[in-house]
């Protein structure tokens, strides 16, 4: 049966007078309830390297903070008061371990955060000790008793220390493991070829020999077919002595070695020094990713101080 007609009139008044109050403002339709997104995980970690691995890793789902920016020396290295916040606001905090963020344990103890997760992602990589080529420059023992922790120089050390990261991922947020191990697969993928890339490119070299500045080279220099000639300073903090340096000299010239690398993190004296007498070239490369202009990430420092560092030694 059809409406009357003194309903019908009703209806279009109440539409009327609706229709004047959405107009003016006065009557708004109820808003749409949007489905929470979900929070990124806080993630810390000690230097950029791990940083860049754990954001390819998480995507938009994590939210990371490196203590440190890429211009410091991560041995010696001193929290700012901002670190401690920022661990105590952190599900899960990344460190290479290894001994070479001495400053990490007392940090972690200061913020008191019960629910922090500590992940040490050197786990598992065969580790190389400081012994080998060091004449010149005097041996004063590895930089820890466990090995050299520079590992992540080496990019299929990189590839282990991403696997923990996002194995320590998963289990922060399993919702999301699918993308975890996508991303982890594609960013692998892309390591493989430019290892291979630059390995091709160091292939042609005929003097691979340099001195270093300090022992953060030797997983690089064995991965890509380098030789660490000879090591100016033993351990971080302290500097060879005035026999040490002229021994070190002698070397230099005797076997013409061309190349001191240094970086960016550390004072440029030394290597200044040595390169005066003995008209070798240094070249000032980065451990971490963002110390040099084009390094922002670790497939830009891996190209950047290989590339660099072949030119340098093709350079008459």
């Amino acid at each position: 049966m059809l409406p009357s007609a003194p309903i019908m009139l009703n209806l279009r008044r109440l539409l009327l007078f609706l229709s004047i109050l959405i107009s003016q403002g006065l009557l708004t339709a109820p808003p749409v309830l949007a489905v929470p997104a979900t929070e990124p995980l806080n993630i810390v970690v000690t230097i950029p390297v791990l940083k860049d691995l754990a954001e390819q890793v998480g995507g938009p789902y994590v939210r990371v903070t490196s203590l440190l920016s890429g211009y410091e020396n991560e041995h010696t290295y001193s929290p700012k008061p901002s670190d401690l916040v920022a661990v105590r606001k952190a599900r899960v905090l990344f460190e290479v371990g290894l001994g070479l963020e001495v400053w990490v344990s007392s940090l972690v103890k200061n913020a008191g955060s019960s629910s922090l997760r500590v992940v040490t992602t050197s786990k598992g990589i065969a580790l190389l000790r400081d012994e080998s080529s060091h004449e010149g420059a005097g041996h004063a023992g590895g930089e820890d008793e466990q090995g050299n922790p520079h590992v992540w120089m080496d990019p299929e050390n990189a590839m282990t220390m991403m696997r923990h990261i996002t194995e320590a991922l998963i289990q922060s947020d399993p919702a999301h493991a699918t993308e975890f191990r996508s991303n982890q697969a594609s960013y692998l993928r892309k390591l493989d070829q430019l290892r291979v890339k630059l390995s091709e490119r160091i292939a042609r070299l005929a003097d691979r020999r340099f001195v270093a500045h300090h022992p953060a080279w030797p997983y690089f220099a064995r991965r890509f077919g380098f030789d660490v000639a000879a090591t100016i300073q033993i351990q971080s903090g302290s500097e060879p002595s005035a026999l040490q340096l002229q021994t070190l000299i002698g070397k230099i010239k005797k076997d013409r070695i061309k190349v001191i690398v240094s970086e960016i993190q550390l004072s440029q004296k030394l290597p200044d020094l040595l390169a005066k007498e003995t008209k070798a070239k240094v070249i000032v490369l980065t451990t971490l990713p963002g110390g040099l202009p084009g390094t922002e990430t670790y497939l830009d420092m891996l190209r950047y101080n290989v590339l660099q560092l072949a030119n340098a030694l093709e350079s008459p």
